[in-house]
């Protein structure tokens, strides 16, 4: 590629939307151009990259039985609506003007569709198909650049087996396959165990890498390697105590009380002391949910335990449900059902809440007062708590998810009615799994790894040219005619070239903007080193010069790119 026929418009300047090291740079080197929040479009080099981790993802799925479908992204709205998927997705779902139509953020219920029109005998099993295809999700707050847009690209799979004990080979053999696909890619990652959302199933892992510019917080223990994404994630904690006497229920004035610290300071007690109180509607119904002390509700394991659809109680509703508003609920009189975390379990003389605004009750003790009371695993995994396999301290942290995948089961099969006969021609639900990887993330957590303060830094297996050219003073006849010799010989060779042929810019301006691009080897052809038939080779991630005789270049070039 000849750097003045290309369309590669560099920048300087780091633009004003951009706020994350991979999304400043694939601006600022012209791999993508917004259109609209969270709408890109992919110039020629950043599309280059992408079909080059396609093209990986290809080779790994076809490699475990992977067949490539194509299938569409305007999806008829009924066939969603059989699994109840329309209203689990909300508002993310985009729908089109008429309503009877939606734009696809997944395909799970269009490849049961298809099996049900394909699939008949247990002979036709098992089966892995797979997409490389746009999604579409109206993400409220799209940001990060491409790492969460309304319009993606997305690697989606789907395997199709007769039984739970098939499905655990048809997820190990993604497993393999996803972790074979980012070592080709050159990311460093970690696999977590995660929640499956609103794509339901039992097991999930998600490959993540490390990164503040990540949506999703993970805990991780360095020590025994456990590793999960803090909607699952569990830690050894503190509970709270059980005395050997419970004290009376009695009432206490809190005037203007109404956080956790605030009632501590105010009664000179500690958080583990307390039970902090929220309030849910679950399928219609209020549930209180009590949390000790300052411990967060995970809605997402709350939303495993309750099942239907979950949501926080609306400030209007809250003094209609328990006769107070926020900061002076708790359980005593509550009249419906009440939950609350592991650490509280038949914790004693306890403060919270005294459905009465301005008040709290001291003296509670959950076995006595609250009979009807559950226990669950409800709270988000806190930094430095404790590893719940080796007891060692956990560390939470940013992370990007690269990839997921899930055990679905039966779950989309029997909504729409996706079944094969076995050897005695007795019928079966399909077991599915689904398996994604965003495209377009594999290519932003690379440059989220490999940069410097000059720009990206590529390793080959990504890299959109594995050598840059510059041509210094290309009015001079030698060095032009020796740049367009090695343009064309180091291409018959296999190399990838771009080929900085401007005449209308200097030196500095082409060595900048080869550090942005950063592709592995820079060759610089000029007149001090053509005159002693060398050209100078850079590579690109130490910065380490080379001279070398025009006549071994190729030989050096191939070294270099393997080391």
């Amino acid at each position: 590629m000849r750097f003045s026929k290309s369309f590669i418009p560099t920048l300087k300047e780091t633009p004003a939307e951009a706020v994350i090291p991979s999304h400043i740079l694939m601006i600022r080197a012209g791999l993508v151009r917004q259109l609209s929040a969270g709408i890109y479009t992919w110039l020629p080099i950043g599309y280059k990259v992408l079909r080059k981790i396609m093209d990986i993802i290809r080779e790994e799925m076809n490699a475990i039985g992977g067949q490539e479908f194509h299938y569409p992204a305007l999806n008829p709205k009924e066939i969603w609506e059989q699994t109840g998927r329309v209203e689990a997705f909300g508002d993310i779902m985009f729908h089109v003007k008429n309503r009877d139509y939606v734009l696809a953020p997944t395909h799970e219920e269009i490849v049961a569709w298809h099996a049900k029109g394909g699939i008949t005998s247990y002979k036709d099993l098992p089966q892995i198909w797979y997409q490389i295809q746009t999604k579409f999700r109206n993400e409220p707050r799209p940001k990060s650049g491409v790492i969460r847009g309304r319009q993606f690209i997305m690697k989606d799979s789907y395997s199709l087996d007769r039984s739970f004990e098939d499905l655990d080979k048809s997820y190990e053999l993604h497993d393999k396959a996803y972790r074979k696909i980012f070592e080709r890619c050159g990311l460093k990652f970690f696999v977590v165990g995660a929640s499956s959302g609103a794509m339901g199933g039992s097991k999930s892992e998600e490959f993540m890498v490390k990164s503040e510019a990540g949506e999703d917080t993970v805990a991780y223990c360095e020590k025994c390697g456990y590793a999960a994404n803090v909607e699952v994630a569990q830690s050894i904690s503190t509970p709270a105590k059980r005395h050997s006497e419970s004290k009376e229920l009695y009432e206490i004035y809190t005037p203007n009380v109404k956080s956790i610290d605030e009632l501590c300071a105010f009664l000179n007690i500690d958080e583990h002391e307390t039970a902090k109180s929220r309030i849910y509607i679950h399928d219609g119904k209020p549930v209180l949910v009590l949390m000790l002390g300052n411990d967060e509700v995970n809605e997402t394991k709350l939303q495993t335990v309750l099942g239907g659809n979950v949501r926080p109680a609306h400030p209007d509703e809250l003094k209609e449900i328990s006769g107070a508003d926020a900061g002076s609920i708790g359980p005593i009189g509550f009249k419906h059902r009440i939950i609350a975390d592991n650490l509280l379990k038949d914790a004693n003389n306890l403060y919270s809440g005294a459905n009465k605004n301005d008040y709290h009750i001291g003296g509670i003790d959950l076995v006595r007062d609250v009979p009807n009371i559950e226990y669950f695993d409800l709270r988000i995994v806190e930094n430095g708590e404790k590893c719940i396999r080796c007891n060692s301290n956990l560390e939470v942290f940013r992370a990007i998810e690269l990839g997921h995948i899930f055990k679905l089961g039966t779950k989309y099969s029997e909504a729409l009615g996706v079944n094969y006969l076995d050897e005695n021609g007795k019928e079966h639900p399909v077991v599915m799994g689904s398996y994604g990887i965003g495209v377009e993330r594999i290519l932003a957590c690379f440059i989220e790894q490999n940069y410097d303060d000059k720009g990206i830094i590529w390793k080959k297996p990504l890299a959109p040219f594995d050598i840059h050219l510059i041509g210094l003073n290309m009015k001079n006849p030698e060095i032009r005619d020796t740049c367009e010799s090695l343009y064309t010989n180091l291409q018959k060779d296999g190399f990838e070239i771009i080929y900085d042929d401007r005449t209308d810019v200097s030196a500095g301006f082409k060595f900048n903007d080869a550090d942005l691009l950063g592709m592995p080897l820079q060759i610089i052809v000029g007149e001090k080193n053509l005159k002693n038939g060398n050209v100078e080779i850079k590579i690109r991630k130490t910065g380490e010069k080379v001279l070398v005789s025009l006549s071994e270049l190729s030989q050096r070039i191939n070294t270099f790119l393997n080391e």
